[in-house]
């Protein structure tokens, strides 16, 4: 568990970003200072940045981390779960996934003391840009790490704000922070926290919320969430679950706020296999796509089967940057690549549409 003192932090009544724009980005360079275990597959890792100052961000943004595993680069986003109240170090919860190349390696292999690379803060999912009075928080998953950050910014500044935590677990082992947060619910007025579970615990009966969050469930937990600024994260089929619990049952869609790193999903009619496209080359894997002109590589490239480095899907993160080797493209990021790389004919994947033919390194 993280430690829970109450810190004094900087002024959180404006963003760490101004509106309109996605990040005051920066590279940053962290050093590993120390490694907790949160769940029986979730750890925390947390960083000291090796520049002078603050870590300064808004609760629910993340990180663009690059790693270099066995003498290759990888690139992924992890949301901070370390809150801004808290500057002097930043913190990622990571949880680890079958076959994941990366959540693998830092479970197995990072070790304090070791150096990573950063780029951020990145992302608009932050109850600084919706202030509001009163919250619903819901989480499954990996899922809770920006809603962590959310609430201990809240807690840590004794905010006047009225908060509802609802985390959805397999089971009561599968609960990160729960010893935190059932502090925070038991020495804040303004705090109330919810767990379900879909089982019991190999050590634990649970006597709680039982199965799928269900309107039944959310109506008993959380009476007037109709009138709550909701933000929600957690694996794409939980996401839609929920997102279409709260707006058949009246939110309005305004009120509603959900991040993913999951690449958008192919839309019909869109990408390859209509004959009309260009031709990808992806060198690394020596296959070759179709891809329409309206439709980004990424989009083409899942459509033929195939899975290629990704998180934001926004142009926002950087993850699938890549070279191209040959052609041009259309592209039209948000912030996620840097100057120097586009004079190195760098592309996001993402948000690359063809004008011609291409060969990429990917």
């Amino acid at each position: 568990m993280n430690d829970v003192l109450t810190l004094p932090g900087p002024d959180l009544s404006r963003s760490a970003t101004a509106p309109g724009e996605e990040d005051g980005a920066g590279d940053h360079v962290l050093v590993c200072k120390r490694i907790h275990q949160v769940t029986r597959d979730m750890k925390t890792f947390v960083f000291e940045p090796t520049g002078t100052g603050l870590f300064r961000h808004d609760p629910g943004q993340y990180l663009a981390f690059t790693f270099d595993i066995d003498g290759r680069e990888s690139n992924r986003c992890y949301t901070l779960s370390s809150p801004p109240s808290r500057p002097d170090l930043a913190a990622i919860t990571v949880k680890r996934v079958p076959g994941g190349r990366v959540s693998n390696w830092l479970h197995d292999q990072l070790a304090v003391g070791d150096v990573v690379r950063a780029r951020g803060p990145l992302g608009r999912f932050s109850t600084v840009r919706h202030p509001a009075s009163a919250y619903l928080f819901l989480s499954g998953g990996s899922g809770v790490t920006p809603l962590i950050s959310m609430t201990r910014t809240l807690y840590d500044l004794a905010a006047p704000v009225d908060v509802v935590f609802v985390h959805s677990a397999r089971t009561p082992e599968d609960i990160p922070f729960r010893h935190e947060l059932e502090m925070f619910a038991a020495t804040s007025p303004n705090i109330r926290v919810t767990h379900v579970c879909e089982d019991d615990g190999a050590q634990e009966r649970w006597n709680g919320h039982r199965g799928r969050l269900t309107l039944g469930m959310l109506r008993e937990i959380a009476p007037d969430f109709r009138t709550r600024e909701v933000f929600t994260c957690g694996p794409p089929g939980y996401m839609r679950a929920v997102r279409t619990l709260l707006l058949g049952a009246g939110l309005p869609e305004g009120r509603y706020h959900q991040e993913s790193f999951e690449a958008p999903a192919p839309g019909p009619g869109s990408g390859a296999g209509r004959g009309t496209g260009f031709a990808v080359e992806l060198t690394r894997s020596g296959t070759t796509i179709e891809c329409d002109a309206g439709t980004p590589v990424l989009e083409a490239a899942a459509r033929a089967g195939l899975t290629l480095p990704s998180s934001c899907g926004q142009g926002m993160c950087g993850t699938c940057l890549t070279t191209l080797e040959k052609g041009s493209v259309d592209m039209r990021d948000n912030g996620g690549i840097r100057p120097r790389d586009r004079a190195r004919n760098k592309i996001l994947l993402c948000c690359s549409t063809p004008l011609e033919d291409l060969v990429i390194d990917a």
